[in-house]
């Protein structure tokens, strides 16, 4: 039986979280967010994620440090952030990226600790 439970989500109308991210197209084992226009600052406290996380830079850059390593992330740079690795980041330019959680992030209050 083919799966038909394909969906389109129009951004304009996603659901925010509380850090900011918009949350885009969900699925049973992975969901898309996107951080737009996140601006320069302070860096933001360490945290721990019960979902693993791969990224992709669209505009800007940021610092991001997991689990002592620091690496630059700029346009064109993808990273990924293994479930319950300790890491914070910082943006360093006005940054644009869209990421991908598995499982999603938005269920069952996994982007609430």
């Amino acid at each position: 039986m083919a799966d038909n439970s394909v969906i389109k989500i129009d951004s304009q109308h996603s659901p925010h979280g509380k850090m900011g991210q918009t949350y885009l197209a969900t699925g049973i084992n992975v969901s898309m967010r996107l951080w737009e226009d996140e601006q320069p600052g302070e860096a933001k406290p360490e945290a721990q994620r019960d979902y693993e996380t791969v990224g992709y830079v669209i505009k800007g850059r940021a610092e991001l440090q997991i689990e002592g390593q620091k690496v630059i992330l700029e346009p064109g740079s993808s990273w990924v952030v293994p479930k319950g690795s300790q890491h914070t980041y910082k943006i360093l330019e006005s940054f644009t990226a869209v990421e991908a959680t598995s499982p999603p992030a938005e269920v069952h209050g996994r982007d609430d600790s």
